[in-house]
C-alpha cells in the first residue's frame, strides 16, 4: 500500500505541478495568458455571460468543494450545501464550518455552514456574505461618495435517504431553500450631490430553491469498507425567479465521483446554465473535474479544473486534520483576462461533531454478524439465529445478516422435507 501511496502522489504531481510556474512566474501574463488564449480559442467566448444576478451565488464558501471543483456528487463534507441538498441525507458525521475567502480588490467572502444528519434524515443550514468596498470619485479626484456593495446568501436545507442498506448506499432526495439579498450605496449626480435613497432603487431580495438527488453504490472497488466508492448526482440550482429583470444563476448539473482506491477520489460535474427569462440567452455549458488524494491520516491534497467558456478555473488546496479539527486552504485561479486580480485565496475550519453514535452502532453490528458465523460453523445454530436477530434488530437494514437468517431458515425447510421423506408410516 505504501509503494501506492506514493504512485498516486507521483502522479499528482506531474498533472498538477507544471502549473505552479504559471501561477507563480515573475511575468505572469506571458505563461497564464497563453494559457487563457488557449482555451478561449478551443471553446470561444461566451457572450451570454454575465447576464444574471448575485454573482455570490456563483462563487463557492470554501472547503473541499472548492478545492475540488467537482462536488455534487461527492459531497462528502459540510461544504456540499452549495452544490448538493441532497448530501446531508449521506453525511458521515455532523460539522460545524467557518470560511474566509480573499477575493480582488479588498473583497471577502465570510461564511459558515453547519449539518448534521437523524439516521436518514439530514438537515443543514448556511450562510455567507460578500462585502466589497465602494469609493465614487468626481472628474477632479475628488471622494463623493463611498459605502459597501454588499450580497448575502442564507440557506436552509432538508434531505432524506431512501432504500439504504448494506449493499446500496440508497437514493438521497434534498431541498434547498436560499435567500439572497445585495445592498447598493448611495451615489451622486451630475453636480457632486449624494442621491438619497439612490442605492435603494438597485437593491434586491429574492428566494430561490435547489434541489438534488445523490445515489450511492459499489462498482470496482478495490479495497475493504463500508462506505460505498460510486457516486452519481442530480441537481438544479437557483431555480427561482428573476431580480429587477435579471435572471437568476440558474443550472442544471449531472454529476459521477468514484474511489477506486482508500486514498483517491475522482469527480466530474456537467454543469448546463439556463436563463429562465430568455432561453437563447443561456450560458454554454462547461464542466468540472476535481481529484483528492490522502497523502497521510492527517493530510489531503485536492485539485480542481473548471472548463467553461472565457473564465476557466483552476483550484489546488490541502487539508490538515488534527483530531476534531479540520483546516481547509485553497488557492484558486480564474481564467479571465490577467493574473494577479482574479486570484483567490480562501481558509476554512470545520469541527467535527461526532456521528451521533453510528460509528459504534455498525461496530456492535458487525460483532454481532461474526459471532453468529462462528457459532453456526460450531453447529450451534440456535445461538447463531440470536446474534443475526439482535444485528437485524439494531439495524434492520443489515443485509448479511438478513441474508444468513434466509440460509439458516431455508436449510431447516430442508431437513424438514428430507425427514419427511425418509419416515416411513406404519
Amino acid at each position: 500500500m505504501n509503494r501506492l501511496k506514493k504512485a498516486v502522489f507521483f502522479a499528482v504531481c506531474v498533472v498538477f505541478i507544471p502549473l505552479f510556474p504559471v501561477l507563480g512566474a515573475e511575468e505572469p501574463h506571458d505563461g497564464y495568458g497563453n494559457i487563457a488564449e488557449y482555451l478561449n480559442d478551443i471553446y470561444g467566448i461566451d457572450d451570454n455571460a454575465g447576464l444574471t444576478a448575485f454573482p455570490i451565488l456563483k462563487i463557492p464558501i470554501g472547503g473541499r468543494s472548492e478545492g475540488m471543483l467537482a462536488f455534487a456528487a461527492a459531497s462528502d463534507d459540510v461544504s456540499f450545501i452549495e452544490f448538493n441538498p441532497a448530501g446531508s441525507a449521506m453525511l458521515e458525521k455532523s460539522e460545524l464550518a467557518f470560511f474566509h475567502n480573499n477575493w480582488i480588490a479588498d473583497t471577502m467572502i465570510e461564511g459558515a455552514a453547519y449539518a448534521t444528519r437523524f439516521g436518514n434524515l439530514g438537515i443543514a443550514a448556511g450562510l455567507k456574505i460578500l462585502y466589497m468596498p465602494f469609493t465614487e470619485y468626481n472628474i477632479y479626484g475628488e471622494r463623493v461618495s463611498n459605502g459597501y456593495y454588499t450580497e448575502g446568501a442564507a440557506i436552509l436545507n432538508v434531505s432524506y435517504n431512501f432504500l439504504s442498506g448494506y449493499y446500496f448506499g440508497g437514493l438521497s432526495v434534498g431541498i434547498s431553500l436560499k435567500g439572497a439579498f445585495r445592498t447598493m450605496p448611495d451615489y451622486t449626480d451630475n453636480f457632486d450631490n449624494v442621491i438619497g435613497s439612490s442605492g435603494l432603487s438597485q437593491s434586491a431580495v429574492m428566494g430561490m430553491a435547489d434541489v438534488g438527488l445523490l445515489t450511492r453504490f459499489n462498482f470496482l472497488k478495490f479495497y475493504s469498507s463500508r462506505e460505498k466508492n460510486m457516486s452519481f448526482a442530480l441537481v438544479a440550482r437557483n431555480l427561482g425567479p428573476p431580480v429587477l429583470d435579471d435572471p437568476l444563476p440558474t443550472e442544471f448539473c449531472a454529476a459521477i465521483s468514484y474511489k477506486p482506491i482508500r486514498l483517491l477520489t475522482i469527480a466530474f460535474d456537467f454543469m448546463y446554465p439556463l436563463n429562465l427569462v430568455d432561453v437563447t440567452l443561456s450560458e454554454k455549458p462547461y464542466l468540472s473535474l476535481g481529484l483528492s488524494v490522502n497523502i497521510a491520516r492527517f493530510l489531503s491534497m485536492r485539485a480542481g479544473f473548471m472548463y467553461k467558456a472565457g473564465s476557466s478555473r483552476i483550484a489546488v488546496g490541502s487539508a490538515i486534520t488534527l483530531n476534531k479539527l479540520a483546516i481547509d486552504l485553497n488557492y484558486t485561479l480564474d481564467l479571465l483576462t490577467q493574473l494577479q486580480p482574479l486570484n483567490r485565496i480562501s481558509v476554512g475550519v470545520r469541527f467535527d461533531l461526532g456521528d451521533s453514535g453510528r460509528g459504534k452502532k455498525a461496530d456492535q453490528v458487525d460483532e454481532l454478524y461474526i459471532l453468529g458465523l462462528e457459532a453456526y460453523s460450531r453447529g450451534n445454530y440456535a445461538d447463531a439465529k440470536l446474534c443475526w436477530e439482535e444485528a437485524l434488530r439494531i439495524d434492520p437494514r443489515y443485509d448479511p445478516a438478513r441474508e444468513s437468517l434466509a440460509m439458516m431458515n431455508n436449510r431447516d425447510e430442508l431437513t424438514k422435507r428430507i425427514d419427511d421423506l425418509n419416515r416411513l408410516d406404519f
